[in-house]
């Protein structure tokens, strides 16, 4: 297998360090020509990851052409959002064949697909091509070799066995899966349940009031995850309650870092700047998560005040008070 990832910010630069050293052949591409001189000089994302050395064995390149010719695997790792027209503009170098997955954790705005529902639509690929990988993933201690387990779901399990083995390291653990659903399920809602948790902890509250909101929010993902044909458990695992802990607990989460700075008071463009410049995904999905639990009726309470802080000048003090001022009700 032959491998391309599509996208060299932290997590794809990771990723394409985790298929080398897993001994498959891998080229990182780059939107920036000078981002890619860059890696394969120095063998360093001095961009993203500046203080990991990168495998030698690791070629970027920002050719199309060069990167998607004969690519038996292709890992999108671009926003969620740019995932549509970044996959149209790869379009005419993609083999019938290859294998499609997905990094990006989010639903997309407007049409409300998850990302592998983008992918087989603008690419008309079979759903048994189309993987997605998702877990408790955060980049920074994947890049430096830090032990750490995640799904790769398809509704082929030869596929998703291929991936597992291209890119099983000692240090990192794929587990295979078919719930494709559930995984981007738990993949895009936990960005938005982060966004809560850093508000709480950015007006100074604590562990139990993080553990509380882990704890329901889990209860909206699995909600909206059973109405969309997910199964229970796999947001029970390491693409659900794990990604979720993970981002959640993490001050490497752009996410938890992004709503900590709200709570401090910042405006969403203030915050941006603390962020590097970076807009958190959460900040986009949560509006996306809110409609298509509104489209399936389903009730989620902290997805709805992370949506009215982002988008409709909600404090986040009077967002606490709100959700502690809901009706009692039994677990």
């Amino acid at each position: 297998m032959r491998a391309v990832v599509m996208g060299s910010g932290s997590w794809g630069t990771a990723m394409a360090k985790v298929l080398v050293e897993a001994g498959t052949p891998t080229i990182l591409w780059s939107r920036r020509a000078e981002l890619a001189d860059a890696i394969n000089s120095t063998h360093t994302n001095p961009d993203y990851l500046p203080d990991v050395p990168l495998p030698e064995g690791l070629r970027a390149s920002a050719d199309l052409a060069e990167a998607l010719g004969g690519a038996d695997l292709v890992v999108c790792a671009v926003p969620s959002q740019s995932l549509r027209s970044s996959m149209q503009s790869w379009l005419p170098y993609l083999s019938d064949t290859a294998t499609l997955m997905s990094l990006a954790k989010g639903i997309e705005t407007g049409t409300l697909l998850r990302m592998s529902e983008v992918i087989i639509e603008v690419t008309g690929a079979s759903p048994d091509r189309v993987a997605v990988l998702s877990g408790p993933n955060l980049a920074g201690e994947i890049a430096m070799g830090q032990p750490a387990a995640t799904v790769v779901a398809c509704a082929d399990e030869v596929r998703s066995r291929e991936i597992q083995k291209a890119c099983s390291t000692k240090y990192f653990r794929p587990y295979t899966n078919t719930d494709v659903v559930g995984c981007e399920v738990g993949g895009a809602v936990k960005n938005v349940i982060a966004l809560a948790c850093g508000m709480a902890s950015g007006v100074g509250l604590g562990d139990n009031t993080r553990a509380s909101i882990i704890t329901r929010g889990l209860a909206e993902t699995i909600r909206l995850g059973v109405a969309l044909g997910a199964r229970p458990e796999t947001l029970a695992g390491l693409a659900g309650i794990g990604d979720l802990v993970a981002t959640c607990s993490s001050p490497l989460s752009r996410n938890r870092t992004f709503g900590s700075r709200l709570g401090e008071g910042k405006s969403i463009a203030e915050a941006q700047e603390a962020t590097n410049g970076q807009v958190a995904e959460g900040v986009k999905s949560c509006s996306s998560v809110r409609a298509l639990a509104q489209k399936y009726g389903v009730d989620m309470p902290l997805t709805e005040a992370v949506h009215q802080v982002c988008h409709e000048g909600l404090t986040v003090t009077d967002a606490i008070y709100q959700l502690l001022g809901r009706r009692t009700k039994p677990e």
